[in-house]
């Protein structure tokens, strides 16, 4: 199969490119992947944020928080003091007061910079900073930069907004589990393990795979059948146009022919500790006006109540795909020279791809610890 490359880089010479090649080759033989792949990973919904005043957890091995300001801004940060290394998590006292994040220790007060704003007792000190994470929402989703070494940014997440006129609220589910984000991106170019893992029939290419520097497109269609309330057997024809930017986001644009239903998915897979992750299933349907088919009296419903439903029920769906990989996620060891067949597919050129996003070889173990 065909595999459209373009350059994700402009104006490095041939010999740069060809010296970024050789170490992308060295970095997809490693025999082993660096837990913490370099990109944007999801850390919380906006309206979780808000609804808990203040959350904490252990993202990408960092003990983190996050908070907004009255004026929406959201800070992702480290959960460490700078003054004498107190927790600020809520279990250990930590909390937002108008907007700013206070110290259970000495009451330092942070604002969504990071940067300490008051003091009880004295004039903050300029030097007083909280370790921050950039951050970007993309339409109520909140993602946090991780860099190799700690750089900034080197590309961005999708910058076009969404159309949100006739689609439901969202369905979130999140399933923790050992397990890595490349294995689990892989699966987008894996079409046999559909067949086999998944029952999906006639499972095919509808276009090339196209992969531009941290972009990697691929567009697939397929068909299956599917027992609902346990008496309506139905054949659903799928296609799925997924597009990926980096190894923790993972966006599904589906198309269901039969009933005429457009649905949109999210795949957000964030490491924990290095040994855990956090796959987080994001979902959405389009109001479903004139369904072309039944669909267990999808068509005596008011509209109002189509998509929501429906939206329930492809959510559980999809965590039940998901449970099925988990099994062998798992369990999985990484194989960095698979016997590959035909099959296959685009196995070995998704590889390539996710190179980009580690350290060098030779500074894997440095960055992991």
């Amino acid at each position: 199969m065909a595999v459209q490359q373009v350059p994700g880089r402009t104006g490095a010479g041939d010999n740069e490119r060809e010296a970024a090649a050789a170490q992308r080759r060295q970095a997809v033989l490693a025999p082993e992947l660096s837990p913490f792949p370099e990109g944007w990973y999801f850390v919380a919904s906006r309206r979780a944020v808000q609804r808990a005043g203040l959350i904490q957890k252990t993202w990408m091995g960092e003990n983190i928080v996050a908070w907004a300001d009255p004026d929406g801004r959201i800070c992702v940060a480290e959960a460490i003091c700078p003054h004498l290394g107190a927790d600020l998590g809520p279990a250990a006292g930590g909390q937002v007061s108008d907007g700013r994040l206070v110290c259970p220790f000495h009451g330092y007060e942070f604002d969504t910079t990071g940067q300490c704003v008051a003091t009880p007792f004295a004039p903050a000190p300029r030097t007083a900073r909280l370790r921050v994470f950039e951050t970007r929402d993309f339409h109520g989703l909140i993602f946090a930069w991780w860099g190799i070494d700690g750089r900034p940014p080197q590309w961005t997440l999708p910058t076009e907004p969404l159309n949100q006129d006739g689609w439901c609220d969202y369905e979130i589910t999140t399933l923790r589990f050992p397990g890595h984000p490349q294995e689990t991106t892989e699966n987008s170019v894996d079409l046999a393990h559909l067949r086999y893992v998944h029952g999906y029939d006639n499972v095919d290419r509808s276009a090339r795979m196209l992969v531009d520097g941290h972009r990697l497109e691929s567009r697939f269609k397929f068909k299956r059948v599917r027992t609902i309330a346990r008496f309506a057997r139905l054949t659903f024809s799928v296609s799925a146009d997924t597009h990926i930017y980096g190894l923790g986001y993972s966006f599904v644009d589906i198309r269901e022919h039969s009933i005429g239903m457009n649905m949109r998915l999210w795949v957000l897979a964030t490491p924990v500790d290095g040994t855990l992750i956090d796959m987080t299933l994001v979902s959405q349907v389009r109001e479903i006006r004139n369904p072309k088919r039944l669909f267990v009296g999808l068509g005596i419903l008011p509209r109002r109540f189509r998509a929501p439903l429906i939206n329930k029920f492809m959510s559980l769906q999809q965590k039940e795909d998901v449970l099925q990989d988990v099994v062998i996620w798992g369990r999985k060891r990484y194989i960095n020279r698979p016997r590959l067949c035909r099959s296959d597919g685009e196995i070995m050129p998704f590889r390539y791809y996710a190179a980009q996003f580690y350290p060098e070889p030779g500074n894997v173990e440095d960055s992991a610890t």
